[in-house]
């Protein structure tokens, strides 16, 4: 078992390499084509764990997975991470500012390209669609949540929230037409949400959305209406000695009703299991759907042995989520448009003048790996992850395209002001621009690690802490 996770996790550091690689890539050799001096070419930063010098360029791999660099003294050095030039750069010859543009941006059409080509492979070999990607059915209402208040009950069918017609309610694709998407990025006190029941549509609800409370060391909470999406209550795990155990509930059974009462969620019998944390405990009659056959079962929850502050419990341990999985065929024009699109709709979300969003809600390379793990270990993972190569190599080019120094927009644009002044700027002016802004890109990559860090840190305590044990019965 441990050598599977060692190996998904070689597959996550090759393929992140590759994707910085690829970019960096770009960079070299538009500079090798237009003569420019080239120091060295590293995957990540820092003090290189691993360097060799060929023909005159020295190749490296650094101990900080933060990205990756070309050392191009001719176009704006950054001493202070790069290192110093062999070669002073006041004797290099000047580089012409269209040469630095053509550098410049070979990184980003370098990433653009392999999104390219990943998007022709997932159009070969399809992108998995679940179930829910494709519908906006409510599952289960929070009682006492904004939605349940508003009236909403499972089973109703949001058509629009503020106007916007929603497709799904946060699906493995694209995110900007989804219900979760919609409800965070709004930005009046109350929004419109319009939905049918028994196919008839329901007078407009007004919800006003809650932000759940977080610690410091926790990203923000964004808005929620506390609403989850339809998903069959299919069981795939059970805790041995339990009362699902015992009553001969098995991997693959549906739970279609509890208590004579339709559901539409494995979330109502979760929330039924906890109200009995500080009440009576009471016996749940469940209807159960296995293959063509239907029955019911009357079971009594119990509390395990473990965990101690656990409320009592059937056993049912894992739901086996959705099981209606297509495979798409999106075109690469789609997959590019959609992309560009999502990026385009997260930077309008974080820069909208009363929006609910911040940087603090993006994530960096701890969550583009974490991603990448989740991912490998999915049925059908691989093509899930090609898929995600295609909206991060999106991401990356257009990110780098953005005008400020350090970043390959920054390079365009300092060599515009180089056409303009009709003189370059002078190389210790342009070194002190690029560190400082260098500075301030690693501490934000930082200061999003940190949030990133936390959620992983929080996602394996809870891992730990969730071996659920039954005592045998007597």
């Amino acid at each position: 078992m441990i050598f599977h996770y060692i190996f998904i996790g070689l597959e996550v550091v090759l393929l992140f390499n590759l994707l910085i690689g690829v970019h960096e890539l770009g960079h070299f050799l538009a500079a090798k084509w237009r003569g420019l001096k080239v120091d060295r070419f590293a995957i990540w930063f820092g003090k290189p764990i691993w360097k060799a010098k060929i023909n005159g360029v020295e190749y490296a791999l650094g101990w900080i997975p933060a990205g990756g660099y070309v050392a191009l003294p001719q176009m704006a050095t950054m001493e202070a991470i790069e290192g110093k030039s062999e070669t002073p750069v006041e004797q290099l010859p000047n580089v012409a500012p269209l040469d630095k543009i053509i550098v410049a941006f070979a990184g980003p059409l370098f990433s653009f390209l392999l999104a390219v080509f990943f998007a022709f492979i997932v159009w070969w070999v399809g992108k998995p669609s679940f179930g829910p990607d494709n519908s906006t059915q409510v599952g289960w209402v929070v009682p006492d949540g904004p939605a349940a208040k508003a009236g909403l009950l499972p089973g109703d069918i949001i058509l629009s929230i503020d106007g916007h017609p929603v497709k799904n309610f946060l699906p493995s694709g694209f995110v900007y037409d989804s219900i979760k998407w919609r409800v965070i990025t709004s930005t009046g006190t109350n929004i419109a949400v319009r939905y049918t029941r028994d196919n008839k549509e329901m007078p407009v609800a007004y919800l006003t959305p809650t932000n759940l409370p977080t610690t410091w060391y926790e990203r923000r909470s964004l808005r929620q209406i506390l609403v989850e999406g339809a998903s069959p209550a299919m069981i795939s795990q059970i805790v041995s000695n339990s009362p699902a155990d015992r009553a001969g509930l098995k991997k693959g059974d549906e739970i279609i009703a509890l208590n004579g009462e339709k559901i539409y969620s494995p979330e109502a019998i979760d929330y039924a299991e906890t109200m009995m944390s500080n009440g009576p405990v009471k016996p749940m009659m469940l209807t159960v759907r296995r293959g063509n056959d239907q029955f019911e079962k009357k079971l009594l929850p119990e509390k395990p042995l473990q965990p101690t502050n656990s409320p009592p419990m059937l056993g049912i341990w894992e739901w086996q989520g959705e099981t209606n999985v297509v495979l798409e065929h999106p075109t690469p024009l789609q997959q590019i448009e959609s992309s560009v699109g999502q990026i385009f709709a997260t930077i309008q979300a974080i820069t909208a003048p009363k929006g609910h969003v911040g940087v603090q809600q993006l994530g960096g390379a701890v969550m583009i790996a974490r991603v990448y793990y989740t991912l490998f270990q999915a049925e059908n993972g691989w093509r899930q992850v090609l898929w995600f190569s295609v909206i991060l190599n999106v991401n990356l080019a257009l990110i780098n395209m953005l005008p400020l120094p350090v970043l390959d927009g920054g390079h365009i644009v300092l060599s515009l002001l180089e056409v303009v002044r009709r003189r370059p700027l002078s190389a210790r002016l342009l070194n002190n621009i690029q560190t400082g802004f260098a500075a301030l890109l690693i501490g934000f990559m930082l200061y999003i690690a940190f949030f990133d860090t936390s959620d992983l840190v929080r996602s394996l305590q809870s891992d730990r802490d969730q071996q659920v044990i039954f005592a045998p019965a007597k």
